[in-house]
């Protein structure tokens, strides 16, 4: 094995080209500046990605893997409601830990450059299993899609600077969810 391949692991470049994304956003993330970030040139990293495209899928594909895991623990909560609140608040705390890397979850990437299908639905799993306790099997994935909607919104605006009107930001979100976690509970009826 030739020294730059073993300085160039599959692993090192997604961590450097991840540090371009988050630094410069991914007009940033260019093959020769990410071989510049590792020590070796360009051509090198040929050996691992078939190109740029394919290194953005491979960054695409490590975000999901660290969002899902972050989100982990809610599952493992009890208290449905309660799991609504950690994972929300951890999806949140991922986006302000990396913004370039959330943003890019959300980007029109090229066929090549996204995240498998495979792969999105293994980071879906934890918020359908927390929506399908919170309103049952039946309306799961709706409510999911209505957690992900809201808390992408949110996110979204807040690291955009979008919240102008002064306030507490952090209990507004908190309430939000609250109140959407109440609405979205099926109302049993009693007797």
């Amino acid at each position: 094995m030739s020294p730059a391949r073993a300085r160039t692991s599959h692993q090192a470049i997604i961590a450097e080209a991840r540090g371009l994304l988050e630094e410069g956003g991914l007009d940033a993330v260019t093959m020769q500046a990410v071989a510049g970030r590792v020590g070796v040139r360009a051509p090198s990293l040929y050996k691992r990605f078939a190109g740029r495209s394919a290194l953005i899928g491979a960054i695409a594909q490590d975000v999901v893997v660290e969002l899902d895991a972050s989100i982990a623990p809610a599952t493992r909560t009890a208290d449905p409601a309660e799991a609504v609140q950690i994972a929300a608040n951890q999806y949140r705390a991922f986006a302000h830990r990396s913004p370039g890397a959330y943003q890019l979850l959300f980007s029109r990437l090229l066929p090549d450059a996204r995240p498998t299908a495979e792969s999105n639905a293994a980071g879906a799993a934890g918020v359908l299993l927390i929506a399908e306790r919170l309103v049952g099997a039946e309306h799961a994935l709706e409510a999911a899609r209505l957690f992900t909607a809201f808390v992408h919104g949110f996110v979204s605006m807040e690291l955009a600077g979008a919240f102008r009107l002064g306030g507490d930001v952090d209990a507004a979100f908190s309430y939000s969810l609250d109140t959407i976690v109440a609405g979205a509970v099926p109302q049993r009826s009693i007797g």
